[in-house]
């Protein structure tokens, strides 16, 4: 793509060998020995470009090196690569053809922060969420097989921390058994979010010990071959060798476990000499059967503020590209987010309750589950990249007496639907399921926005589904899961509330009531959560600008109705506005209808007001929302036109 004269091109002309890379073939052309400078530029283009608009930074420093060996060795688009996660494919993004449009990464129209197929034709599988790239890579490469495209190189780059997720073993396993020429690059860098915890990792670490039995075994087996003694079809005998060697190098016969199931395992190698990489690659690319090379990674590699906090650094906002200090905007006087209102609040709540034990699956910092690990380390339990696991230990504590807060992000919690179902719903047990970054996220896009929950679990019986609007809401329905021995969902959004004094004495809100928050004539808008505050807005400005009285109702639980409230509402109201940031097939406006229908009432309109049939694209909320009408602009419009109706 031609680009104008403007300051983003003079930025890129500003790089002696990155400027003249557009695509792998343009990488191609430099020598190994250049490599490294190209590292570098691409180092400090990322720097500088995420220190105005905000990224996932850490983990794109930590694999430049992989991302330009990998494109230098292989053939894309038609050899395939799988990144899983996909917040990492920064450099993949600006080495295929997108470097002139990096600067709209993750605003909205822009690029994706994520690989998407729909994006380019190097994004070879769509990825946001983890553990996945295993399992898709192998269908790839069968497919290849069956294609008789016995050329082609599949490759599925997967961190330490998504290999902690249940699906990832079951790639495995099945990679195992089946004829394919599988890739697999474990990208270890011991952090997902957050450090990672488990045995795995630990795992992982014992697998560094000894860096003679690395290199003298990789030589091995590229003698062997070369010399006719150890062919493509000898994986058990490739293996047995490895085992040997470790033992005469460690005095040790543990075994692999990748070994462990018949996958050809070489490594760990640095993962940040590029050299070192390109010859690993090439020498072991053609080798027939899966196989996993093991590269050391750092996050944040490169750069010392990045490096020194990783946590912090994996997504820091904008910052001094130069200084390394973060640019912070005075939070003084303004409401907390949400995150940090749950954060605080369980802590209070197990202060009083000894039986409440906190589980997060790998985000104890994003959802604010730190404050309380930090204060009681032993009640808190991070479980790695396993949201189903997360629920259904859940459903073992409370099983035995316990009281879990289980956290989860909103689209995370898809993975672990049938657990919900099998383990907590169906057993009616006292799990508290807390549902972060609910209703549309922003940037992250469309494989993170919170938009399916309320649609996924009004159905499921035995659950109660509260949607707190704001901070004292949340706090108050928090402190009634306490007291009501069921499953129990809370789902609240990604971001601010609105209350600046939001530390409110706490009360029990009886489940399943509802709250008038503005008497009108006759039209009403019902819903829930923090969009009734755009709703509010909007009625203020109907009253002001045209003389318009309408009804605001919330209804606080998507499940139970307050059946007694929608009574109130259709017997005085014409016309109702319903309004949710989740869908609206199968969300709290469809329940609403349903309801009116059922019951019988005549000639009542009903206008559902929410997110559509679609997968919503990247932006921040406020875009988001105006794009699909449903801030307060929107919702006035709507009150406006069928007030002529």
């Amino acid at each position: 793509m031609q680009i104008g004269k403007n300051k983003y091109y003079d930025i890129i002309m500003d790089y002696k060998l990155l400027k003249h890379i557009d695509f792998p073939s343009d990488l191609k052309r430099y020598t190994i020995s250049e490599l490294p400078e190209i590292c570098d530029e691409l180092r400090t283009f990322i720097i500088e470009q995420l220190a105005d608009n905000p990224g996932h930074l850490g983990a794109n420093l930590g694999v430049i090196e992989l991302t330009v060996a990998l494109h230098y060795v292989f053939n894309t688009p038609y050899d395939k690569m799988i990144w899983d996660v996909g917040h990492q494919a920064y450099v993949h993004k600006i080495l295929t053809g997108r470097k002139s449009r990096f600067n709209t990464n993750r605003k909205f129209k822009g690029l994706c922060g994520f690989p998407n197929p729909k994006e380019s034709e190097y994004d070879a599988f769509g990825t946001g969420h983890s553990s996945t790239s295993i399992s898709a890579a192998l269908g790839m490469s069968i497919a290849a097989k069956l294609k008789g495209e016995e050329d082609k190189h599949i490759i599925a780059v997967i961190g330490d921390g998504a290999l902690t997720g249940g699906l990832a073993f079951e790639g495995l396993n099945n990679a195992s058994t089946n004829d394919n020429n599988l890739l697999i690059i474990l990208n270890d860098n011991n952090m997902a979010i957050d450090p990672i915890r488990g045995g795995f990792n630990q795992y992982l670490t014992n697998l560094h010990f000894n860096p003679t039995y690395n290199k003298l075994r990789f030589k091995a087996y590229h003698f062997l071959r070369k010399i006719g003694l150890m062919d493509d079809g000898k994986h058990k005998s490739a293996i047995r060798l490895g085992n040997t060697l470790k033992g005469l190098c460690a005095g040790s016969d543990s075994n692999n476990i990748f070994e462990g199931l018949n996958i050809r395992y070489f490594g760990p190698i640095d993962g940040h000499d590029i050299k070192w990489m390109v010859q690993a690659l090439n020498e072991i690319k053609d080798y027939k059967g899966p196989k996993v090379l093991h590269i050391i990674t750092k996050k944040g590699k490169g750069y010392k503020p990045a490096e020194e906090e990783v946590t912090t650094w994996h997504a820091p906002g904008k910052y001094n590209a130069t200084t390394g200090e973060r640019i912070k905007t005075s939070s003084a006087g303004e409401p907390p987010l949400f995150q940090t209102v749950f954060g605080n609040t369980i802590l209070e709540l197990a202060r009083e309750n000894e039986k409440i034990v906190g589980i997060t699956p790998a985000m104890p910092s994003g959802c604010s589950m730190n404050i309380m690990m930090n204060a009681m380390p032993d009640r808190t339990f991070d479980v790695g990249i396993a949201e189903g696991h997360a629920v259904t230990f859940s459903a073992g504590l409370a099983k035995e007496g316990m009281i879990p807060f289980c956290n989860i992000y909103s689209s995370f919690m898809q993975r672990a639907y049938d657990n919900v179902i099998h383990d907590v719903a169906l057993q009616n047990l006292h799990v508290i399921m807390c549902l972060d970054r609910a209703g549309l996220v922003g940037s992250d896009g469309a494989t993170h926005q919170g938009q399916f929950d309320i649609a996924m679990f009004r159905c499921i019986p035995n659950l109660t589904i509260a949607v707190p609007r704001n901070e004292h809401i949340l706090r108050n329905m928090m402190y009634t899961a306490v007291n009501e021995p069921r499953p129990y969902v809370i789902r609240y959004p990604r971001g601010k509330g609105i209350l600046v004094d939001w530390h409110n004495e706490m009360t029990t809100i009886e489940t399943g009531v509802g709250e008038v928050m503005m008497e009108g004539e006759k039209t009403a808008v019902v819903g829930v959560g923090p969009l009734l505050y755009q709703a509010q807005k909007a009625i203020e400005r109907a009253k002001t600008e045209l003389g318009i009285s309408v009804g605001l109702y919330d209804m606080r639980f998507a499940k139970p109705l307050d059946e007694n409230l929608l009574e109130i509402i259709a017997n005085k109201y014409e016309k109702i506005i319903t309004i949710e940031d989740g869908t609206m097939i199968g969300g709290i406006g469809s329940a609403i209808e349903d309801w009116i229908i059922e019951k019988g009432y005549k000639g009542k309109k009903v206008y559902k007001m929410g997110l559509p049939d679609a997968f919503i694209e990247h932006g921040t909320q406020q875009e988001l929302y105006r794009m699909l009408e449903i801030d307060s602009e929107g919702i006035f419009q709507k009150i406006k036109t069928i007030d002529k109706q």
